[in-house]
């Protein structure tokens, strides 16, 4: 034990002396805290009211309001006129939702109709909404004329439409028409900026015979458009306008990736690493930082769903908290909600993470989609039952913070035999027993391997390790995680390069060095050198060099560089490689904080 000491003493020491070579902070916590400092510096947990932005390509949803617009309580009728600018002759599956009764005209020619009451349905999946009704258009090349005729009953009264969604899909070219009044006659430029769509109601809906007839009345604007016209309109006379433009909260300052303070896994792993920060360093602005995070998300609540659902504004800021039904979305932000919960009592909003918390419990446990015949996580993008390496970490440390939070003893036992199931049931879908590595995701369509990217593999890596920091050793599958955690880390000790860096794609050399990947596999092999779960005199030098590999990446103001940026799932090797590298993301900065509390836990 001495010897060993002393090997580590001395690779410490030689690590130590180099970086006080290059720079003026020397532990790993002093970059952890420049790090944090810089998080607490450049976020507001505020938002920003913006216009809402216009697209002018139909590649997401459109959404005409005209309850917004035009706030009839009593039966009416009303227009909406765009175009669709077609790339080249084709056909689009157009996708729509709509209340009550309504026409399409496409080129002049009804392409939709429907008459009665109905409701408007919107299905929140993963990655998008599912609109209930569809049909097709034949679009020319150049511009297509397409004319609503909306009516309702009071109240409600919406329209929204989307192309095919692709359900996350990257390999497909798809190709999608513009949308917009550019190039119409008599509109100008300043109009066709901020509105793809120009309305005029409401008219009058009369009942005849216990009947709604507004919708078979041919009102002036469906035989001709012309501008600069008044119509004999329900109360008064109307003319054409655009709808309502709207005011939405945005995030300050985003990025290409997004903002360190939206609703999403890497942003709450953020929290959670400095709600740690603040443990190992009595520093309380670390856990201000996590109690910020709660607050915004949890108070913002009413806000955000209303954005959503009474504004359709599908891309608002952090909409996902509401009902998405995706790990990213769902318990990975939540990891500093209940971690919070598990070690303060009697804080401001304690109601409210409870409430949020046990809605989140409630969908671990019997909402989340789960592999037919499995208990393993799985997903409908791109494809139903995709299983995604991701999803150990989006899921299984969550699942274990639920193991010693939840007070029923029945609950306590039913989340950490469910993660431990789960970490074996992963191996058998995406680890790849010929590489001993996992691939980011399986298919269920299709038995191809996918690649072994980098940040993937330490997901996996990461979650295995959380479930063996609170698993009992007499648990029946203790012996088999462990078992698994030693093969894994002992395959990836093979791909560090001789900078201490894994590369993005692990079994391609050339690939670039990335730091999020490397953050989490130092982390995972601290904690195993820390915990005895991995061999001391063969792990720590890797530790240690890859600490020293991650610290070159770090500047003076916490500026941390060469992070690899979010990805879907691809056969394509080259989609990997080719993914663009930023500063500051925080799917590397959460595992830059976490290594380096680890790393500074194995040197003290």
């Amino acid at each position: 034990m001495n010897i060993l000491r002393c090997i580590t003493a001395i690779v410490f020491i030689s690590f130590s002396v180099q970086a006080q070579s290059s720079k003026s902070v020397q532990s790993p916590i002093q970059y952890a805290k420049i790090i944090g400092d810089k998080l607490i510096r450049e976020t507001p947990f505020k938002y920003n009211l913006s216009v809402f932005k216009n697209s002018h390509v139909f590649n997401g949803l459109q959404t005409v309001n005209f309850e917004r617009t035009f706030a009839s309580q009593q039966p009416a009728v009303a227009y909406a006129f765009t175009t669709l600018d077609a790339p080249q002759d084709m056909q689009l599956a157009l996708e729509f939702e709509h209340n009550d009764g309504l026409k399409i005209w496409l080129n002049d020619e009804i392409v939709y109709q429907f008459a009665g009451d109905k409701k408007v349905k919107l299905i929140y999946d993963e990655r998008n909404i599912e609109l209930s009704q569809s049909c097709l258009l034949k679009l020319k090349k150049g511009k297509n004329k397409l004319l609503l005729k909306s009516e309702t009953k009071g109240g409600e009264w919406v329209f929204l439409m989307q192309p095919p969604s692709t359900k996350g899909a990257i390999s497909k070219a798809n190709v999608y028409p513009g949308i917009g009044l550019k190039d119409v006659p008599y509109i100008s430029a300043s109009v066709t900026a901020i509105s793809n769509w120009l309305v005029v109601g409401p008219f009058e809906n009369p009942t005849v015979a216990g009947k709604r007839t507004g919708l078979s009345i041919a009102y002036a604007p469906e035989k001709e458009i012309e501008f600069g016209k008044m119509y004999a309109g329900l109360n008064q006379n109307i003319t054409w306008t655009i709808p309502k433009i709207e005011i939405l909260g945005t995030l300050i300052n985003p990025l290409e990736w997004g903002t360190n303070y939206q609703w999403n896994y890497h942003n709450g792993g953020v929290a959670w690493a400095m709600q740690l920060l603040a443990e190992l360093t009595g520093e309380k602005k670390y856990d201000d930082y996590a109690t910020n995070y709660g607050d915004f998300h949890l108070n913002g609540l009413p806000f955000v769903e209303y954005q959503l659902k009474r504004l359709h504004a599908d891309s608002s800021a952090n909409s996902q908290i509401i009902d998405t039904k995706l790990l990213d979305f769902a318990l990975a932000p939540s990891l500093p909600l209940i971690y919070k919960l598990r070690k303060q009592d009697n804080f401001p909003y304690q109601q409210k993470y409870k409430d949020f918390v046990d809605k989140m419990l409630n969908y671990a446990r019997y909402e989340q989609l789960r592999y037919p015949g499995q208990q393993m996580y799985t997903r409908t993008t791109p494809e139903k039952y995709t299983t995604w390496v991701d999803d150990m970490f989006m899921g299984i440390p969550f699942l274990m913070q639920a193991s010693q939070y939840a007070k029923d003893p029945e609950a306590r036992k039913f989340f950490m035999d469910d993660a431990a199931q789960q970490v074996l049931e992963y191996k058998k879908q995406v680890w790849n027993p010929d590489a001993n590595l996992y691939m980011h995701a399986k298919y269920s369509s299709k038995d191809v391997k996918l690649p072994h990217w980098s940040r993937a593999n330490g997901w996996a890596i990461w979650a295995m390790s959380d479930v063996l920091t609170y698993l009992p050793k007499d648990h029946k599958h203790y012996n088999a995680i462990l078992n698994q955690f030693k093969t894994h880390a002992t395959s990836l000790a093979r791909f560090q390069n001789k900078r201490g860096f894994w590369p993005n794609v692990l079994d391609y050399p050339s690939s670039k060095d990335e730091v999020s990947g490397t953050a989490i596999f130092t982390m995972a092999m601290a904690r195993g050198v820390r915990n005895g779960w991995l061999d001391k005199k063969t792990f720590t030098p890797i530790v240690l060099n890859g600490w020293k590999a991650i610290q070159s990446q770090i500047e003076a103001d916490g500026t941390v560089h060469n992070i690899c940026m979010g990805t879907m799932c691809s056969e394509d090797v080259n989609y990997y490689l080719n993914r663009p590298f930023f500063d500051d993301d925080t799917h590397g900065l959460f595992a830059v904080l976490f290594a380096a509390i680890e790393v500074e836990k194995i040197l003290k």
